[in-house]
């Protein structure tokens, strides 16, 4: 069941039982600051014109984790909140979703939320999801006018990350979105047949098949170019109209890739 306030809604969902929560790692530390900032910067931007729209803006974020790393530490969901407390505007426009397909993640986040100081002066209470990210999130976000959102999505690899939902929630007016993907694992499922369904969601089949060319006896800094460039690329050719792609490195390789991307804007 879809969640009244996304314009009219919105649905998502993830993955499951991950030691990533364990602790909060310089790693996940940094994209949380990432995210926060880039959103908070995107607020600005949209509220003015939101403000003569319908007045909402909306945040979602289709694999949101627990709320808390086992450490204590606030993950990416209850920092947003929070900031949305401490800001007149957000208080009285932020539409909030937040997905996990792991039950007990879910279940964790919502009572992280309700235990926020403040929760109950923002006009739209965060809806907490528990569902799978799959064909039915495509779905939905392709067919539904969204309201300015700004989207996050961080699948700790590239299971249910498709560039028919990156398309989804970015087509509209004001929507961005910020994305991660485990690079080794993409690298590695391009030429696994096991996974390839998953590739061909991400790139597109004709591109894939494509890229298994290309990519034969590459060094390992061809091959990040080449999928980076058309990971961008698939993105422009589905509507993305500004495609900024970041890496994390440890050491001298490339563990996660993120990639910002805007639809519409004017």
């Amino acid at each position: 069941m879809l969640a009244a306030n996304l314009l009219e809604a919105v649905q998502g969902n993830p993955l499951a039982n991950d030691p990533f929560f364990d602790e909060q790692l310089d790693q996940s530390d940094t994209k949380a600051r990432i995210v926060q900032k880039y959103f908070y910067a995107w607020a600005k931007v949209i509220t003015p014109t939101a403000k003569q729209m319908n007045n909402k803006i909306g945040y979602f974020d289709l694999y949101a984790g627990p709320g808390r790393y086992k450490d204590g530490s606030a993950s990416t969901p209850l920092l947003v909140l929070q900031h949305a407390i401490d800001d007149a505007d957000m208080r009285s426009m932020l539409v909030t979703m937040f997905n996990d397909a792991d039950e007990n993640h879910s279940s964790s986040l919502q009572a992280e939320i309700d235990a926020l100081p403040g929760i109950e002066t923002l006009k739209y209470k965060p809806d907490v999801l528990c569902n799978e990210v799959g064909e039915d999130v495509e779905k939905f976000f392709t067919e539904t006018k969204l309201i300015p959102s700004f989207t996050f999505v961080d699948p700790w690899g590239y299971k249910g990350l498709s560039l028919k939902i990156v398309n989804g929630v970015i087509k509209d007016w004001g929507c961005d979105c910020v994305f991660f993907f485990n690079y080794g694992r993409i690298n590695a499922g391009l030429t696994n047949p096991k996974v390839r369904s998953h590739m061909d969601a991400l790139f597109g089949k004709e591109r894939v098949d494509a890229l298994q060319i290309e990519l034969k006896d590459k060094t390992p800094e061809q091959r990040e170019r080449i999928v980076l460039e058309n990971l961008s690329r698939a993105i422009k050719e589905m509507g993305g109209k500004y495609v900024l792609p970041f890496r994390f490195r440890r050491g001298n390789r490339t563990s996660h890739t993120s990639e910002s991307d805007a639809g519409q804007k004017n």
